[in-house]
């Protein structure tokens, strides 16, 4: 329970602090504000039902039939509405907004309905969806942040050092425009519904928490939220644009060969010259060291390990498909993916540290990978040239690196979590006559 409580106090300060930035500074609009706003109006597509559906995980069959049922009707009545007073709405924004009135709605019936381990469960499970609806309004206006106040710009620096991987991106970009329209639609579709496939992971595993009346005490969710919470804090220290941006013609609405060092993603491969910022738009996000969306795709696949054949099929996927769709759309570099992998395994093993109670290997184990991440950033930043003309050296010793963090995960997992002995089996014994 105190966990909880620091945890919420802790977001709550975040809020806040986002509100009055992005009010004060940014004259951008507020995302809480905004959110309070959508409660009516017509809301942005997000994953307003996903929070509902995170949310109902604590609620009898009978109660989620009554709760979709409400929350659909009041999105119906207010599309109406605003039809019938002439209110525009854009694709995909014509549902959500009843989602978010039987959230707010479960909250007071908590406070005012129940008691004791009841309103704990009931107020857990809102701030569950709540905190997924939040994350994404937080999230938008950080990535503001980032280009406001991040003028200048790293990509030169990683560029240099992804010779060292053979400039996967550059290769991948051309396999995905050989391959278009099947691979972008596809690697498209995969990387912009992440959230919904940490959201059908997790309903499987918190699938359990109406009967049991309790949480499990570890579950994707809290590694979800902890690398997005941590990882855009990274920005600030490492901006980078991407591939697409930093040498190409940008996308969605943002960048443009103006603002780029040169044209060449993906047709040729950038020179190897001493690097230095670089200046680039006031819009785009510096969103790319490490790649969160690498991160929150292994902690998929982490996550669907112990789950049913199809469910592990489907993370194996997953994974495979962000990674091709990071690189082949121009979003990050080879050296962006390998940081988000040993980030997102130091996080989700800090995690089962923290609830199993922190032993020597973990604590090693998390010191590794803390070293190795600092180590990464600081090897991309004042060794890129080297790297870039040594890539029989450092291609090598990056991915050994990076192997050594996934192997003592692995080894970790299995000192806490041992295989089953199987049963021996009993040894013949002589028939009596």
């Amino acid at each position: 329970m105190i966990l909880w409580a620091t945890a919420g106090v802790a977001v709550l300060g975040l809020l806040v602090t986002l509100e009055v930035v992005a009010r004060r500074r940014l004259g951008a609009p507020e995302p809480m504000g905004q959110q309070i706003l959508e409660a009516v109006f017509a809301p942005k597509p997000g994953p307003l039902y996903g929070g509902l559906a995170l949310m109902m995980v604590v609620l009898t069959w009978r109660q989620r039939f009554l709760a979709a049922g409400l929350a659909v009707g009041i999105d119906a009545v207010l599309l109406v509405a605003r039809w019938a007073v002439g209110v525009e709405v854009d694709d995909g924004s014509f549902f959500g907004s009843g989602a978010l009135w039987v959230m707010l709605g479960y909250a007071i019936v908590a406070v005012t309905r129940r008691t004791g381990p009841e309103r704990v469960l009931l107020l857990k499970g809102v701030g569950l969806g709540l905190l997924l609806v939040a994350g994404r309004k937080t999230g938008d206006t950080w990535l503001l942040i980032t280009a406001k106040t991040r003028p200048l710009v790293l990509d030169p620096y990683l560029a240099a050092a992804d010779h060292a991987l053979g400039d996967p991106s550059w290769l991948v970009g051309r396999l995905v425009r050989a391959t278009d329209p099947i691979s972008t639609h596809l690697l498209g579709w995969v990387y912009a519904q992440l959230a919904v496939a940490a959201v059908v992971v997790a309903l499987y595993q918190l699938r359990n928490v109406a009967a049991e009346r309790r949480f499990p005490r570890h579950h994707l969710v809290r590694t979800f939220l902890v690398i997005g919470l941590l990882g855009p804090g990274i920005y600030m220290l490492f901006p980078v644009v991407g591939p697409v941006f930093a040498y190409g013609p940008g996308a969605s609405g943002t960048g443009g060969v103006e603002w780029a060092v040169a044209d060449l993603w993906p047709d040729a491969l950038p020179s190897i010259s001493a690097p230095h910022p670089v200046p680039y738009d006031g819009i785009t996000p510096r969103n790319c060291m490490p790649s969160l969306h690498t991160a929150w795709s292994v902690a998929i696949f982490i996550h669907t390990r112990q789950s049913p054949r199809p469910m592990r099929f489907a993370g194996t996927f997953w994974l495979v498909a962000t990674l091709a769709a990071t690189l082949g759309f121009g979003y990050h570099y080879g050296t962006d993916l390998i940081a988000g992998v040993v980030f997102a395994l130091t996080i989700e093993a800090a995690l089962r540290s923290l609830d199993r109670g922190w032993d020597r290997a973990g604590i090693q184990f998390v010191a590794y990978g803390t070293v190795v991440f600092a180590a990464l950033l600081v090897s991309y930043r004042c060794l890129p040239v080297e790297m870039g003309e040594r890539p029989w050296v450092f291609g090598p010793l990056l991915l050994l690196v990076t192997a050594s963090v996934i192997h003592g995960y692995l080894r970790l997992t299995r000192l806490w979590d041992p295989e089953a002995a199987p049963a021996r089996r009993p040894e013949p014994q002589p028939e009596l006559v």
